[in-house]
């Protein structure tokens, strides 16, 4: 799948989803944000509606073409990791996106629900939500208790205080340059 996309289904976790959106936006990054089901609007866990800008009929989930440059981002958040975990064309398109060269990003529950269903994370470090490291663990990952990092082609955030640095984890992956202009705007800097 090309591009950048976060996808959203009822029950994600505000900050993961939006601050993240946020942050690859300042640092001039084309977001899309892709609802996973027929129509736009998508519920947070708390209640906030995001109107998507495409629904997943919507938009092309082949991975012709896919590079490491192209970003699938999963926020956490319940009931809404277990939502995009249930989705099977979503699951069947990030397989075949990580396997094309793409690049995954998960957060907070996240990588265990969601990256947990890819068939292997052999050598892969990762970080997410206590509680949901077993199955990336029973995959071949090793779970470091980080913020957020970068492994290879996967990309981990914690949890949602740290959806910020997990957005510059993306950033930096994606234009490093970028990053500092970024902290800056957001005052992220030590005095």
């Amino acid at each position: 799948m090309k591009g950048i996309n976060i996808f959203l289904a009822d029950g994600f976790e505000d900050m993961e989803a939006l601050a993240t959106n946020d942050v690859l936006r300042r640092g001039g990054i084309d977001v899309n944000l892709i609802s996973i089901y027929d129509d736009t609007p998508v519920s947070s866990s708390h209640g906030v509606i995001v109107d998507a800008a495409f629904t997943l009929d919507g938009v092309d989930l082949g991975a012709y073409g896919t590079g490491p440059e192209d970003i699938m981002i999963f926020p956490g958040g319940m009931p809404g990791t277990k939502n995009l975990a249930a989705c099977e064309p979503l699951m069947d398109a990030m397989k075949a996106h990580y396997a094309a060269g793409g690049t995954l990003a998960a957060i907070c529950a996240a990588p265990g629900l969601v990256l947990g269903k890819l068939d292997s994370l052999e050598g892969v470090e990762f970080t997410c939500f206590e509680g949901f490291e077993e199955l990336p663990m029973s995959k071949g990952g090793k779970f470091v208790p980080k913020g957020a990092l970068r492994s290879g082609r996967i990309i981990t955030g914690r949890s949602a205080g740290h959806a910020v640095s997990f957005g510059l984890e993306i950033l930096g992956m994606l234009h490093p340059e970028r990053v500092e202009d970024v902290k800056h705007s957001l005052y992220l800097w030590t005095v």
